[in-house]
């Protein structure tokens, strides 16, 4: 049997209400569930579900740029407001917890040490400011105001790196797959066969980059920090 419940979504003043299966939602929600359609028990937006009130075509239109009813489901179930059991609702809030902290220790420094913070400090952190999390709320939509409250504990400061690496002739082909991937910006074969690169990444990576470096040049790759 279904379990019916109305998502609501609201912007601009006006509201927006649709019916959903409250399962089928959730697995939405958390990736499990690639159609939001499926979710749907009705193609309808509504003002106001449960007097049957429906919403404008014209309102609609305004508010998500669309009157697809693929995307404006897409819209309300990821940013709206979703009944979901206090298990699912704690389940979320893990997860959204997680995500936030990857997005933080990726992307900052310590700016008085220009080095990454662990993701357990950054953890703490939020724990010891009493970091409020929003289960339907996108991550990068929470990441200011959680950073404006644990920098008070915590210096933080987001930026690139940008290095400068040189790689044996023996080990440059191998290494030119890895140099893409962290963000290659250019190149030059020098004379003996070596490779002069630049690359720019989040500076929360710098750690894994030359770990990785490391490991595929057994240690003989030079690198300079030029800013971070």
């Amino acid at each position: 049997m279904s379990k019916t419940v109305i998502a609501k979504y609201s912007h601009g003043g006006e509201e927006f209400e649709v019916f959903v299966d409250s399962d089928i939602a959730y697995d939405y929600i958390t990736g499990k569930q690639p159609d939001p359609m499926r979710a749907l028990q009705s193609e309808e937006v509504f003002k106001d579900a449960n007097k049957g009130e429906r919403q404008s075509q014209d309102k609609v239109q305004k508010i998500f740029g669309t009157t697809d009813i693929k995307k404006v489901a897409e819209i309300i179930l990821k940013n709206g407001n979703v009944p979901v059991t206090t298990e699912q609702r704690s389940k979320l809030m893990e997860d959204k917890r997680k995500q936030i902290i990857a997005i933080i220790a990726r992307n900052s420094i310590d700016p008085r040490t220009n080095t990454p913070h662990p993701a357990q400090r950054i953890e703490n952190a939020m724990v010891q400011a009493k970091v409020q999390i929003e289960p339907f709320k996108n991550a990068q939509e929470q990441i200011d105001p959680i950073l404006k409250k644990i920098n008070l504990l915590l210096p933080i400061k987001f930026a690139t790196a940008k290095v400068e690496v040189i790689i044996p002739p023996e080990y440059a082909n191998r290494c030119y797959g890895l140099l893409k991937q962290y963000g290659l910006k250019s190149e030059k074969w020098l004379g003996d066969g070596s490779l002069s690169a630049n690359v720019e990444f989040p500076a929360g990576l710098q750690g894994e980059f030359l770990d990785k470096l490391n490991n595929y040049t057994k240690g003989n790759a030079t690198t300079k920090i030029v800013e971070v």
